[in-house]
Order: structure tokens, then sequence, then C-alpha cells
């Protein structure tokens, strides 16, 4: 490694697959903690069901489905703070919020026996990868082009 080099790009793969897997608990914890959240506030019961199938989302379903999907698109934001804090780089949003994605649709489909079939299934994930890859890209942006201080000495106020 070259002295000098700010975020040298050696390949680590202890450190992606930490960041993956803290990634998905992170998504996952949050994502119960959203739903059981608005499903107490709209008085439905809560079920760990609610987390992997796609029956009970979308606006227009009866039942819990509208307190499912906002929990979703809450947990989307909630977890682009969770690529700012764990993943820290606005070029890996992108490919964080995408595998944190697919492993969670691989998990629905290994509990559901069969793929997602609705299309508000697959919209609300599209659009949840959207706004978390956006958002997180937004922050770690923000913490990356702010000014890194050169001077030892005592701050001089101009």
């Amino acid at each position: 490694m070259a002295i000098g080099t700010f975020r040298s790009n050696v390949w680590d793969p202890v450190l992606i697959i930490c960041q993956i897997v803290s990634m998905q608990c992170q998504y996952i914890v949050t994502l119960g903690i959203w739903v059981h959240l608005l499903n107490v506030l709209c008085g439905y019961n809560t079920t760990i069901d609610q987390l992997f199938t796609q029956a009970d989302k979308g606006l227009f379903t009866e039942g819990p489905g509208k307190a499912n999907t906002m929990a979703y698109a809450l947990n989307c934001l909630t977890s682009a703070l969770g690529l700012w804090i764990i993943v820290g780089r606005t070029k890996q949003c992108l490919d964080f919020s995408l595998t944190t994605h697919v492993i969670h649709f691989v998990t629905c489909w290994i509990v559901n026996g069969h793929l997602p079939h609705t299309v508000s299934w697959w919209i609300l994930n599209l659009v949840g990868v959207t706004l978390m890859t956006v958002l997180g890209e937004f922050l770690c942006m923000r913490s990356e082009i702010k000014a890194i201080p050169l001077g030892m000495g005592s701050k001089v106020d101009l």
C-alpha cells in the first residue's frame, strides 16, 4: 500500500462479507420494527409472515396491506441510514442496496416456496431499491465532501 493514499482499492472479502451481513441484519430488524409499529398503530396483529410473504402488500388491499407497504417504504429510508453508517461509500451504495434486496428476495422465495408473483410486491421492491440507493448515496456523498482540516495548530478565526 502506498503511503499517502486515501482508501486504497485493496480487495477485502472479510470486510465486504461483514458489511453484507450487517446490512441484511439491519434491514430485517428495522423492517420488523416498522411492521410491528405500524400494525400496532393501525390495530392489526403482527406476524413474522408479514416480513416475507407477498400476500399482504399493496395500497389497495384490505387489512394490514397499507401498513406493510408503508413499513417497507420507511424501512428503505432507515436502511439508507444503514448504508451511510455501515458502508459509508457513495460508489458502493447501489451494490449493497441491490445485494440486500436480492438476499431478501431469495429468503422470500425460500419461505414461500415459490417466486413472488404479485405486481405490487415487485413494484414495492423496485421502488425500495431506488429509495435506499438514492438516499444512501446522498448521505454518503455529504460525508465524503466534508472539508478535511489540514492544519495541526489551533483554529484561527478569520
